[in-house]
């Protein structure tokens, strides 16, 4: 075990906060929650992927980034609308 697969252990630890605000606090509130939580499961896919010593599994944190930004936007879209 190295000092990536801790990180990336206690990343996960940390996303138990944000993941109660995306549930439990009203849609602005929770866009913010969601953010933060996608930004941590990157930093968790880069963790685990420079902790198994793979260049491949680089790619992966690289599309969900992508998809947490995009994500993020189109949330604000709906939220925008419906409210």
């Amino acid at each position: 075990m190295n000092a990536f697969l801790i990180a990336a252990t206690a990343l996960l630890v940390l996303l138990v906060l944000p993941g109660y605000v995306v549930v439990r606090e009203r849609p602005i509130d929770a866009l913010v929650g969601l953010e933060i939580v996608g930004t941590t499961v990157v930093l968790v896919l880069l963790c685990l992927a420079a902790g198994f010593h793979q260049s491949v599994y680089f790619n992966v944190p690289v599309v969900a980034a992508l998809c947490v930004w995009t994500g993020g936007l189109i949330y604000l879209r709906f939220v925008g609308r419906f409210r």
